[in-house]
């Protein structure tokens, strides 16, 4: 199947349909701005039939109830809808009328139904107005007429997607269906005829692909905090489930029911996906037993099956196919099951009326599939969209039920006002509704229109339609009330802050154990819908394994239900997702039944794809079985099956008792109180604080923060600063400002500044822990552990970094999360026969993890370039170096440091497995890749080095002095002896060496006094190799420096969510490379932008029109061949001279301005002043 054909096609059509839809509209006088006159008599010039005026009347009204966008929307997709079920028909042979309405034989878009039109028998055609248009040679409009017809005549069997078309959806039929590049033609041309055969694929892919701009828009406005409401509800939430999960599900559940009572290996060996149950004990077997008995005596017809959430009744089919087998397994024949199944088995449930089409479409085809007469049986599927009670009053109830005893009456008023209360809003909560259980009959009986009894139409109150709608609610509300075999469903996933306000009080109202996703209110309801004996079964999001707040619906799973199999997918089942999982549930709890469960992933937060999903399954991989009593041994619960040792949470001291972790600030406005530490001026930040008071006391703004970050073990991330000046007022004053509190959001002030160890909350596989000293506050992202006394901290980091305790959290919160909460159920078990011994590893530990992060530039305890450093190691005396000498040096270095934490690492690992005992689940083995320090790249390395240079043109750091020279406040020229800094700080970056400044110019003498003149020439090649690139070794760096330098400088000054923040700005002019030059932040003057003007654009303009004047002259009197030559050469420098043309007016504007900039604000904002002028960060 071609699902990319597919999806083009459905977001392609779904524009489509609404632009030809809203210009049918347009041509009856009905804008987005002005609905029309509904009693016109005609309408632009044309006279409207009586049909048309009651048409267009319906429209009118229904873009007054519920908007011109909305009743596009839907008209649009109905016809969609429509065309989708038409083409699957005629593909598949199902019209009755055997001919092809939008093919011929040979599949060409050459409609049948035009070239038979004058031999069509078709209910309500009109053969004199076929006469009339043929004989006109009007092919459009007979091809839009006999398609209504062949519609209103499909509506006697298929009433559920074939609505007769007598309102204003026909009137909205789009034109021109016929021509080349039509809805139509490009869905019989886009799409190969065979993916027609598959009913499910086609009709589940169709209906997801057709909602992805809607589901775009949702997420979009999601982020401007713009809730989900319930008309986005079905886009939002809609995903269309993989085939072989599907079966997986309804075979466990469905087919286990049916096996469970009525053994039949054949049947089994069948099902592919059915998981043999484990190994039970005797008393198990007893109670297994005992429940065999009630499925031993049930008869097929006897079945409820259920889906929920049905969507485009993906799972209704896979369902429908198992319960033929059941039926045949009887005794039944295919086609006597298929009308059984429909009237006695079967129900479907969905929020989305295009859902419900489809899915009703999909279960009479499939009944179609097994009885090719089952469209003359008049049979009806259950199968329903959610619909509203609003509107209806007890008024019209008056003129109801008269053929009722007033005891009935009374009693079915009181009932059916009952089920109008509780379908109040329906749409915004979809099929978690709780109805109350009803006489269903008496309402039927009750809910009867008058001419219906035969008796006078006065319908004085509107008696005919709330009865019509009384009854839709009637089938809805037994629906929804009654109770299952099976339940199966792939429900809507939507966190609670992204729910309205009305969907989200009814979650805490009614299913407060499952409230924070509707997945999981989902989950529970399917729960309640379940009988006795029944089984539910879904695939869904894993967070109510693990998350604490789901602790309570946890322990009454457990306590109350029977986990009988579970398939623990992690990521990758609906691409790059936050990890699903599919089980099966029994209603009845059985006492220590050992459930069978398939863990189909290798790493946490790995993602693979559904199809080596699919081969692990079947290869048997990841098999456990456990019992939900082990579950009750953790702490929370957690559905953690793979623990095989089970006393692993019943010994130690929880961390909460020994060092708790603790929450942190929360800023409330990031953007304004939070700077990457480069980015401010380093004379306003505040190293080394003990205390709030100390704090307060110096005067500082800015203070280290524990922020997260990327996974960085031991030592690390100490990268972000927070607003904390004058001990916190701003922070303060803002906390107040929103919630009348400051310990609201800034939590547990006392252990700011003091030691601990942090970690990263938010990781998409395991989490990393970091020793840090005096001076640092924390936020909620970067959580800290801050004890009363130091003592175990060392002991403690090494524990926590150790694969004990990512096995340990792999069971508390194997999710995306690693909030407090759960490392303060994290087992401590202090050793102190080895606690020297391990406090003395987990220091050599960080000590190393500390060298390698002061390594690199964006560490505030960078002292220098590792090849400066090396350079006086390999020649002590201050002789020349080579920069590959410098480099193998270096590289001794890491790699030792490399070499040396490995085996520091392991056997950490090795001591702490063995002092919780699970050398049997664990191996102290390291790989490579886990270990969180750098290994020397030469590439990299290279590229670095050239940032330290650069950094020492603008005088950031100074050869021959460790550490910063400059980053704010005052200027000191004695810190540079060595290597002078740039003048004015203005460095540009040309094709050629334009200026005595020039970016090359001064890196090629920075290597020279770097690492001596002797060999200058060897090292510049070196550099050049190391790049990569043709030409001479100058060549090379000069296009490095124009085409890759800033894109790396913004990599490295970049830092976890923060983002790209460069402290060097690179004005540019453009693609033509008319102006580049470089400036420092730090060294920005409110005139600096006038000196580029002045000394560089207009210098560099100069250059260009003598250059141009220069090649004019010369390109006359030479050769052809020389002439191509330099032809290319002036209209590239034509080019660059209306680029920097048009630059300089640019950067004029902004020179008059004179503008300032403080440091304070970030880079963020004073980029944002220059971005006119400044590079693109990408």
């Amino acid at each position: 199947m071609d699902k990319n054909a597919i999806k083009k096609y459905a977001v392609w059509a779904r524009r489509e349909l609404i632009e030809r839809v809203s210009q049918r509209a347009l041509v009856y006088g009905i804008t987005a701005k002005d609905a029309g006159d509904p009693n016109a008599e005609s309408v632009n010039g044309h006279l409207l039939s009586q049909a048309e005026k009651r048409q267009r009347q319906a429209l009118i009204r229904n873009i007054k109830e519920k908007g011109y966008e909305q009743v596009m929307e839907e008209v649009a997709y109905t016809w969609f809808n429509r065309f989708a079920a038409l083409r699957f028909m005629e593909v598949n042979g199902y019209l009755p009328s055997h001919i092809r309405v939008f093919t011929n034989d040979a599949g060409e878009f050459k409609p049948q139904i035009l070239a038979e039109a004058i031999h069509l028998e078709l209910d309500g055609l009109d053969m004199n107005k076929v006469y009339e248009l043929e004989s006109a040679n009007k092919s459009e409009e007979l091809f839009k007429y006999l398609l209504i017809v062949q519609c209103n005549a499909l509506n006697s069997i298929l009433p559920g997607m074939f609505q007769r078309i007598e309102d204003y959806t026909e009137l909205l039929l789009p034109d021109y269906l016929l021509r080349e590049g039509s809805v139509i033609e490009q869905m019989v041309t886009t799409i190969p005829e065979n993916d027609w055969t598959d009913q499910v694929q086609i009709i589940g892919w169709l209906y997801q692909y057709y909602n992805t701009e809607p589901k775009d828009k949702v997420f979009a406005d999601l982020k401007k905090n713009i809730k989900i409401t319930k008309e986005n509800i079905p886009a939002a939430t809609q995903l269309f489930t993989p085939d072989w999960i599907v079966h997986y599900m309804v075979e466990n559940s469905l087919g286990r029911l049916w096996l469970e009572g009525h053994p039949n290996d054949t049947l089994k060996s069948e099902w592919k996906y059915y998981l043999d149950e484990a190994e039970q004990e005797p008393e198990v077997q007893a109670q297994l037993a005992t429940i065999r008995k009630e499925y031993a005596a049930l008869k097929p017809e006897e079945i409820r099956v259920i889906d929920p959430c049905m969507g485009s009744g993906h799972i209704l089919c896979v369902l429908f196919d198992v319960l033929v087998r059941i039926y045949e397994d009887y005794g039944y024949t295919a086609r006597e099951a298929a009308v059984k199944i429909v009237e006695n088995n079967l129900w479907g449930l969905d929020i989305d009326e295009r859902a419900a089409q489809l899915s009703y479409f999909a279960v009479m085809m499939k009944a179609r599939q097994y009885d090719r007469r089952f469209f003359t049986r008049k049979v009806q599927p259950h199968v329903y969209a959610i619909e509203e009670s609003n509107g209806i009053t007890s008024a019209p109830m008056h003129d109801m039920g008269l053929n009722l005893s007033q005891e009935e009456y009374d009693e079915a008023v009181k009932q059916a006002m009952r089920l109008v209360h509780e379908m109040y809003d329906a749409k915004e909560y979809g099929s978690i509704i709780q109805v109350t259980p009803c006489d269903w009959n008496l309402l039927r009986r009750f809910a009867v229109p008058r001419e219906e009894e035969g008796q006078l139409q006065l319908d004085i109150h509107g008696e005919i339609e709330a009865s019509a709608r009384l009854q839709k609610l009637i089938n809805i509300g037994e629906t929804l009330a009654q109770k299952y075999h099976t339940v199966v469903t792939n429900p809507p996933y939507m966190g609670i802050r992204n729910m309205s306000d009305k969907l989200s009080d009814y979650l805490k109202s009614q299913y407060a154990d499952a409230k924070f996703d509707l997945s999981t209110a989902c989950m529970q309801k399917s729960e309640q819908m379940c009988n006795s004996i029944g089984y539910y079964s879904m695939i869904n999001i894993p967070v109510w394994m693990f998350l604490s707040s789901y602790d309570k619906l946890r322990k009454a799973l457990i306590d109350n239900n029977t986990f009988v199999n579970m398939i623990h997918f992690g990521r990758g089942v609906f691409g790059s997702d936050f990890g699903t999982t599919a089980f099966v549930i029994g209603k009845t709890r059985i006492d220590n039944y050992a459930g069978a469960y398939r863990r189909l992933f290798e790493k946490q937060g790995a993602v693979d794809s559904l199809e080596i999903k699919e081969q692990w399954f079947f290869e048997g991989k990841g098999k456990y079985y456990s019992t939900q009593e082990d579950f009750l041994r953790i702490p929370g619960y957690p559905i953690a099956y793979w623990v095989k040792n089970k006393d692993l949470f019943t010994i130690g001291t929880p961390l909460e008792i020994v060092a708790n972790p603790r929450q942190g600030l929360k800023t409330l406005d990031n953007d304004y109180f939070l700077r990457n530490w480069y980015e401010v001026s380093i004379d306003r930040v505040g190293f080394n604080i003990d205390s709030l008071e100390t704090a307060k006391q110096s005067g500082m703004k800015w203070f280290p923060l524990n922020h997260g970050g990327e996974y960085h073990k031991y030592y690390g991330n100490n990268c972000v600063l927070v607003n904390w000046e004058n001990d916190g007022q701003e922070m303060k004053a803002l906390a107040i400002k929103k919630y009348n509190s400051v310990t609201r959001t800034i939590t547990n002030l006392s252990s700011y500044f003091k030691e601990g160890i942090t970690w990263t909350v938010i990781s998409s596989a395991s989490t990393s822990f970091r020793r840090y000293y005096t001076g640092f506050m924390f936020s909620n992202s970067g959580q800290s552990i801050v004890p009363e006394t130091t003592e175990l901290l060392d002991y403690l980091t090494g524990f926590l970094n150790s694969k004990v305790v990512q096995y340990i959290l792999s069971v508390l919160s194997p999710t995306l999360g690693f909030e407090s909460g759960y490392l303060k159920k994290i087992p401590i078990r202090v050793d102190e026969s080895q606690k020297s011994y391990i406090e003395s590893l987990t220091r050599e530990a960080i000590q190393i993890a500390r060298e390698d992060w002061d390594s690199v530039e964006t560490s505030w305890d960078f002292k220098e370039h590792p090849f400066i450093s090396a350079a006086r190691t390999v020649s002590p005396n201050g002789g020349s170096v080579t920069i590959k000498q410098a480099f193998e040096n270096w590289k001794g270095v890491v790699d030792e440091r490399f070499r040396k934490l490995k085996q520091t690492e392991e056997e950490l690992n090795r001591i702490f497995i063995s002092i919780y005992g699970l050398t049997d689940e664990l191996s102290p083995t390291v790989d490579d890749e886990n270990l969180t320090i750098l290994k020397a790249d030469l590439q990299r390395d290279i590229r670095s080095f050239i940032s330290y240079a650069v950094g020492c043109m603008f005088g950031r750091y100074s050869l021959g002095k460790t550490g910063l020279a400059y980053a704010g406040g005052e200027w000191d020229a004695s810190k540079y002896t060595q290597f002078q800094p740039d003048r004015d700080a203005i460095i540009p970056i040309c094709d050629d060496e334009y200026f005595k400044d020039d970016i090359v110019g001064r890196f090629v003498t920075f290597v020279e006094q770097a690492f001596g003149g002797e060999v200058l020439e060897e090292n510049l090649r070196y550099i050049a190799d190391a790049l990569g690139g043709k030409g001479s070794p100058r060549d090379v760096i000069r296009s490095y420096f124009i085409n890759d330098f800033y894109a790396d400088h913004c990599s490295m000054y970049s830092f976890a969510s923060s983002g790209k923040r460069p402290i060097y700005w690179l004005f540019d002019s453009g693609k033509k490379n008319g102006f580049k030059c470089l400036i420092y932040m730090h060294r920005y003057q409110p005139d600096t932008i006038a000196r580029i003007r002045t000394d560089y654009v207009h210098e560099q303009q100069s250059r260009y029109r003598t250059a141009i004047a220069d090649l004019e002259q010369r390109i006359n009197g030479v050769s052809t061949s020389e002439r191509v030559k330099l032809s290319k050469q002036l209209a590239k420098l034509q080019a660059q001279a209306e680029e920097i043309r048009i630059y300089e007016e640019k950067i004029h504007h902004l020179a008059d301005q004179m503008i300032k900039i403080d440091l304070d604000d970030g880079v963020k904002h004073n980029y944002e002043l220059f971005r006119d002028v400044l590079a693109k960060i990408k």
